[in-house]
């Protein structure tokens, strides 16, 4: 996607198996005005999503019976997952301000927009899939950690885009690697894969798998910055949770104290 070029991967027999991939262009120059007002400007999708989100919710439950009995999703059902959580990537990958271009309103975009996603539909483990609820679990306390973590301090990185006309590589690296990996949970969560969600910290392996173009995020090489800055939304993200739950049961324990005295 960034220029064309590729090179060869691993042999099949050594190569791990296929993770998603979340394909983003290079960070450019943004749009101070559309920077200012991106959230707004995104109530539309938000709307969309929220309607998503149900079809999807209730399409998973059919998958899941569905892959228990066959091995696999069904084709209408994975396709569908497939493009809503395109659909999510895109406007996501919008409201964190690693793109500029606006998302279409469509499950299918357009071949040049700059955010695509690649999942592939194979075999899946019936036992993974029986257990799939408890088996994400802790993909699922990570992902939620880097993402409460990042939006602690968006309004710093809002702040900074708006005042730059772009995002920094580092922050860029950061936020792209946060959302590829909340983009591969929820491809495990839906059976979209059955390869653990992995690569929080970036690829080790910066091969190209033949046929695809290289991006900013294939492969997804970050900086020592980019790095520290992934630990930083982990570590927020922790203190946030500590310090909501310390808060929700002090709070608990106050008001029945309150209701217990006459």
């Amino acid at each position: 996607m960034a220029d064309g070029r590729w090179s060869p991967g691993r042999k099949e027999t050594d190569a791990d198996e296929f993770r998603p991939v979340l394909d983003i262009v290079e960070p450019g120059r943004q749009r101070r005005l559309t920077v200012f007002f991106r959230l707004l400007l995104l109530i539309p999708h938000f709307i969309v999503l929220f309607f998503l989100h149900i079809a999807a919710f209730f399409t998973v439950i059919v998958g899941w019976f569905a892959a228990l009995v066959l091995g696999r999703l069904p084709d209408p059902v994975f396709r569908f997952l497939a493009q809503f959580l395109g659909y999510d990537m895109r406007v996501s990958a919008s409201q964190m301000l690693l793109i500029d271009r606006y998302p279409p309103f469509a499950l299918n975009p357009p071949p040049d927009y700059p955010v695509h996603i690649d999942v592939r539909p194979t075999a899946l483990n019936r036992l993974a899939v029986l257990f799939r609820i408890f088996l994400m679990i802790p993909a699922a306390i990570v992902q939620s950690l880097a993402i409460y973590g990042w939006w602690a301090l968006c309004f710093v990185w809002w702040v900074i885009t708006l005042v730059l006309g772009r995002m920094p590589r580092p922050l860029f690296e950061a936020t792209a690697a946060t959302l590829r990996y909340r983009m591969r949970f929820s491809a495990y969560a839906m059976m979209l894969t059955p390869a653990y969600p992995k690569g929080l910290f970036g690829d080790d392996d910066l091969v190209v798998e033949q046929g695809h173009s290289r991006s900013a995020t294939r492969p997804l090489v970050m900086s020592s910055a980019g790095k520290w800055l992934v630990v930083l939304f982990l570590v927020l993200g922790l203190i946030g949770n500590v310090t909501t739950s310390v808060t929700t049961t002090t709070t608990s324990d106050d008001t029945t104290e309150l209701s217990g005295r006459p």
